[in-house]
């Protein structure tokens, strides 16, 4: 009996050692693409601007802007730009969130063009739209452009609403 047990206890530690090292090393395709899709998530590096999606803020408590990079982000409040119709835009750049001076906007008194121009000591920013739809809020698709201090500039296109 005990020269049943043992031979079968090795053959039993041998199938399962296989079976770890097969668990163990997935291809490299597959890793590589698990990584890859883990990354864009929620983020854009474009250049070397990188221009991150965040939540509303919560200083806007009226009339505001807000745009995502698309409808589907949009939708699902995957914003990228928000300003308080007034003096304060507020972006995800490069790992900061930035509350910046808006410069000048035409938001509120909008026929079919947006524009809006901000800027601090690292960024001057440029959104211009153009009006898809006129409801309670005006929905907007367009551009963003922003330029780094050092030269760098990067263009996203951009889809959401103003309004109060």
């Amino acid at each position: 009996m005990k020269y049943i047990i043992i031979p079968l206890s090795a053959f039993m530690l041998m199938a399962c050692k296989k079976d770890k090292e097969t668990v163990s090393n997935p291809s490299p395709a597959d890793s590589l693409s698990v990584k890859q899709d883990s990354v864009t998530v929620d983020t854009v590096a474009s250049g070397k601007i990188l221009v991150e999606v965040f939540p509303f803020p919560k200083e806007i408590k009226e009339c505001s802007c807000y745009f995502a990079r698309n409808k589907a982000d949009f939708e699902a409040e995957k914003y990228i730009y928000a300003d308080d119709a007034g003096k304060t835009a507020y972006m995800k750049l490069d790992g900061q969130r930035l509350a910046m001076n808006l410069i000048s906007s035409n938001d509120m008194e909008v026929d079919e063009e947006l524009s809006k121009e901000i800027e601090n000591e690292n960024y001057k920013i440029s959104v211009k739209g153009k009006k898809i739809k006129s409801e309670e809020a005006l929905l907007f698709e367009g551009t963003l452009t922003i330029e780094k201090a050092d030269g760098t500039i990067v263009s996203t296109p951009i889809y959401g609403e103003c309004g109060c």
